[in-house]
């Protein structure tokens, strides 16, 4: 066996969750074979999947499995028969524990244009060029503050927006640090202007700029950032920002690169990072083999990257990607004509 070697935890998860993991999984092998390491793979089910196997859609025997593991490969969560369940019991929520119990506290979204891939809805000198990261802090504010719930007759419902320092510390670091080694800059994005979760955020990011001095600082309000990135986006490098505002604005900053199914993430913190695509679980697509690959595998890219620290294997599956699409290979997302999830990655994989 390869003196590399790593476990690596999967969730399928709902939907088209098992098939790009599936396609993931055949390019991580193709990888572990050309640079010279080994992968162990076994997969739980989560979400909706861990509801049907469990009656929890995290259970136990998954949570203990993505801890004991060097990294997490997660599909996708949610399907419509579980729209009614109760809070406690929705597929979502199991994705949230996970989160919370990985303490991957920093969401790490690229965004990066591909001409002639998708349907970009700017002109060609807006969209060419774009390459940033969303930052998200991912394990805090009004998802999971307390008070939470309904009164006593439902007819209101509450949240709590919540932040302290130190959680807000730890994510402006790893974004000034990672503005730090790609073009030293970084807008931070809050509402200040309104609220005073925003002001702590906007007040600690300030004091901590002075230990980055070669990360040139710009601060944004929310309805003002969702603007800028369509209006300029070639001019962000690294956006920092919290649960909910990251939440949004990683999803319409998706439509510059063509394609939800395009968008890997990594959720980093803990000592296990978490990998998933940015695309939901798409249950009407489920079992066709029309689903985009391309988010899981380059949500495994930044996996061999952060946590196994196989950075040459991570830019070979980039590359291998970018040659792909560059050949003109689609699924039906990104237009005519279109090939399969299952060929797609085959391809991909054949391009390393």
């Amino acid at each position: 066996m390869p003196e590399r070697h790593y476990r690596l935890c999967l969730l399928p998860g709902d939907g088209i969750g098992p098939e790009v993991i599936a396609a993931a999984v055949g390019v991580l092998e193709a990888a572990a074979q050309r640079f010279g390491f080994a992968i162990q793979t076994a997969a739980y089910p989560v979400g909706g999947a861990g509801l049907q196997a469990a009656g929890d859609p995290l259970p136990p025997a998954t949570l203990e499995a993505a801890l004991a593991a060097d990294a997490v490969l997660l599909g996708a969560v949610g399907a419509p028969e579980f729209d009614c369940e109760p809070p406690a019991r929705k597929p979502e929520t199991g994705l949230l524990r996970l989160r919370q119990a990985l303490g991957a506290f920093a969401n790490l979204r690229p965004i990066r244009h591909v001409p002639g891939v998708g349907s970009v809805p700017l002109k060609d000198e807006l969209a060419a060029g774009v390459d940033f990261i969303i930052v998200r802090e991912l394990t805090g504010g009004i998802y999971f503050g307390r008070p939470r719930g309904f009164d006593p007759d439902r007819r209101a419902g509450f949240n709590t927006m919540r932040y302290e320092i130190a959680e807000i510390e730890r994510v402006a670091r790893v974004a000034f640090a990672l503005a730090a080694s790609r073009r030293g800059k970084l807008a931070s994005v809050d509402k200040a202007n309104v609220l005073e979760t925003s002001q702590l955020w906007r007040e600690t990011v300030n004091r901590l700029a002075g230990e980055y001095a070669g990360v040139a600082l710009e601060h944004l309000y929310i309805d003002n950032a969702a603007m800028q990135i369509l209006l300029r986006p070639r001019d962000f490098d690294v956006i920092v920002t919290g649960n909910l505002f990251g939440d949004i604005l990683s999803d319409e900053a998706a439509v510059l690169a063509g394609s939800l199914g395009l968008l890997p993430s990594a959720s980093l913190g803990g000592p296990v990072g978490l990998y998933e695509p940015v695309h939901g679980s798409a249950p009407a697509l489920a079992g066709q083999d029309v689903a985009n690959p391309i988010g899981a595998i380059l949500s495994s890219a930044m996996l061999l990257r952060h946590s196994c620290r196989e950075p040459q294997a991570a830019a070979a599956i980039e590359q291998a990607v970018d040659r792909a699409l560059a050949e003109g290979l689609r699924t039906r997302d990104l237009g005519a004509p279109a090939i399969g999830c299952r060929a797609l990655a085959a391809a991909v994989a054949a391009r390393l």
